[in-house]
């Protein structure tokens, strides 16, 4: 069991993860004021002091603390660590992100070192942006000066202002009105506020004071007790909830590809400009949190066996140790290649898709860097990475299967640390064998796998991907100019319709699994003028009642449904005793009577086009449905005018 420590932004995140396992947990808050959901968990309100949290961790078998709380609520980051430690309990802080120091702010210890600061720089009208919290320790300020005190117009905190003595008249509220204008309207000499994090809006704060002159003073965030394991967001969470409780998540995430050919490219530069490696990793994913990936192995490719022996190295030794990464990062200018102790380096991570069923899982990614004479960043394609032969991919036709998402990863962390040119090469021993069971072959990618991924992460049987690999095999469909779109459950039914489709190019077949919904969109989306839809029966009967996602996880066949469609199709009462034996969908194709079996159809079809306009409503949609032979029964939507017709029945 977990309990989250909430009340912030980022106890909203916890929630949001936590809500995903489908276990339970538990979600406190001092106060009540916070509205939120917890779809698995019980919310608790009320302080915790560490008398009442220790009983509370050993009444409910509490394995995890997730300190989500504020950033300046020392009081229960200490009361957590000392609960952790007299327990033997992990904590896991869901930090915020905080942006660069700059020198145009003044920077305070505490309120005390404020309180001096301002009155040493003579400052006697004051802006305080700290909430009411912060109202009695500023009193030695307010109680001399003229100061005023943005909070929420909440009437506890009204209450509480009023209780420390301060003047309700000097009280200025959020989301009331705009910062330029408030501070037009005051004038302060100066604004206070304190290290909140983009989330509590600092950046937006110090922005408004300084475009309208007026000096900022913040005070820093406190300093968090050790031993607390930070993450920045929902997948560092995730994956400490991973490690630390172990079947809260029923799966566990992974890394993509282009996940771990960033840790590889990020560790060979390293490795090639003379810094140790240590066992792990960090980089930087899209969403701007901070995960660290473990590296198999790292080995420079020397100038020459004197040169390594002179470095103290041997070739193709490996490198690990203490972490040279823990200080911000630094370019470093490009001097001449004889100052390094090689040409190039190799590094490799070994892909840990969790328990996603992706056939990438366990191969070695290997990325091999190199100093080139060209400028930026090159992309060259290694063993087992595909090469691009056809448009709509938005890659170069001829060059490595590096999608878009990995190419930025890659470049932001090696022009971190190096300012010159670099050759990347990137090779997944077998992946030449693997790509056969892709969808590369179809999307025009030849000799190996993609380096893919858009979020870093894999989140097991991640319907994300699926979905990703719909719009990239339907973009590929438009730029090689099919003239048809013609989308099928699974490799049964697009067989029966390549049938039917002969001179259609291969392009034009598009699997969508469950995702009928998601696949019309990105048509739509793409503007794709015409799509022929192949569809069996045991999804028909789902999407007619409007579920646009047919997995049996997020619907079953209703049979009451299928009654009600039958009876406004003017069916015989046969049909609705044949549905009420039925096991499987696709008994109906010889359960049903012949008429009977035309005008069910036919509704079905209807229905099914109707809830399909709601996504692809503008061009023309046709509808096949299949048996298990192949026959079909079709059903045409052009311009929302629906028709239907009956083929070899």
């Amino acid at each position: 069991m977990i309990l989250i420590l909430g009340g912030t932004t980022e106890g909203r995140l916890a929630v949001r993860v936590a809500d995903a396992a489908g276990s339970p947990y538990w979600y406190s808050t001092r106060g009540t004021l916070q509205q939120i959901e917890c779809k698995n968990g019980t919310h608790i309100t009320g302080a915790l002091d560490e008398a009442a949290m220790t009983a509370f961790c050993q009444e409910h078998a509490i394995r995890l603390l997730v300190d989500a709380a504020h950033p300046f609520a020392t009081e229960l980051h200490q009361t957590a660590a000392s609960v952790a430690e007299s327990l033997d309990l992990p904590v896991v802080r869901v930090e915020r992100t905080y942006s660069d120091e700059t020198e145009s702010i003044r920077w305070c210890i505490d309120y005390a070192d404020a309180i001096r600061r301002l009155e040493a720089d003579g400052i006697t009208r004051l802006l305080a942006l700290t909430g009411v919290q912060t109202i009695g320790k500023l009193r030695p300020f307010w109680e001399r000066h003229d100061c005023w005190f943005r909070i929420l117009r909440r009437e506890e905190s009204l209450e509480k202002a009023v209780q420390q003595g301060f003047d309700p008249m000097r009280l200025v509220f959020y989301e009331e009105e705009e910062d330029a204008s408030l501070l037009a309207r005051l004038h302060p000499q100066a604004v206070l506020t304190k290290e909140s994090g983009d989330s509590g809006g600092f950046v937006q704060k110090v922005a408004a004071a300084q475009a309208a002159g007026i000096p900022v003073y913040a005070v820093r965030r406190p300093a968090l007790p050790a031993g607390f394991e930070v993450v920045t967001g929902e997948f560092g969470l995730r994956k400490a909830i991973e490690r630390r409780v172990p079947g809260f998540f029923p799966l566990r995430s992974g890394f993509t590809t282009g996940a771990c050919a960033t840790a590889a490219a990020k560790a060979a530069l390293l490795t090639l400009l003379g810094k140790q490696v240590g066992e792990t990793i960090p980089i930087c994913f899209p969403d701007g949190e901070h995960l660290s990936l473990p590296v198999a192995d790292v080995h420079l490719q020397p100038h020459s066996q004197k040169t390594a022996t002179r470095a103290g190295l041997e070739e193709r030794q490996v490198l690990f140790g203490p972490s040279a990464l823990a200080g911000p990062k630094k370019v470093l200018p490009r001097v001449g290649r004889s100052q390094f102790f090689a040409d190039e380096a190799t590094a490799t991570v070994i892909k840990d898709a969790g328990d996603d069923p992706d056939i990438t899982n366990g191969q070695a990614i290997v990325v091999t860097v190199a100093f080139s004479d060209e400028p930026g960043i090159q992309f060259l394609q290694g063993e087992g990475v595909g090469r691009v032969t056809l448009p709509g991919l938005g890659l170069p036709i001829g060059g490595p299967a590096v999608n878009r998402v990995p190419r930025q990863m890659i470049e932001q962390e090696l022009t971190a640390l190096y300012d010159g040119g670099l050759d990347v090469t990137i090779s997944v021993p077998g992946g030449r064998e693997l790509a056969q069971r892709t969808f590369n072959p179809k999307l025009g990618i030849v000799d190996g796998i993609s380096i893919i991924g858009t979020s870093g992460i894999v989140r097991p049987f991640s319907n994300e991907a699926f979905v990703d690999a719909i719009r990239r095999e339907v973009e590929v469909a438009m730029a090689v100019g099919t003239p048809q779109l013609v989308i099928n459950s699974g490799a049964k039914s697009e067989s029966f319709l390549k049938k039917r489709f002969p001179d259609l190019p291969p392009q034009a077949f598009v699997h969508y699994g469950n995702f009928i919904g998601e696949t019309l969109q990105i048509a739509a989306d793409l503007k794709v003028p015409e799509v022929t839809m192949g569809i069996m029966l045991g999804k028909a009967v789902k999407l007619a009642e409007g579920h646009l996602d047919t997995h049996s996880k997020s619907v079953v066949m209703n049979k009451g449904f299928l009654k009600e469609v039958a009876a406004e199709a003017g069916c015989s009462p046969a049909t609705a005793a044949a549905i009420d034996r039925l096991t499987l969908a696709r008994e109906l194709w010889k359960g049903l009577p012949a008429d009977d079996l035309r005008l069910f159809l036919s509704a079905i079809l209807t229905r099914c086009a109707a809830a399909c306009a709601a996504v692809y409503p503008t061009a023309s949609l046709t509808i096949l449905l299949l048996d298990e032979e192949g026959n079909t029964f079709v059903s045409n939507q052009t311009n929302q005018s629906i028709t239907v017709k009956c083929k070899n029945l």
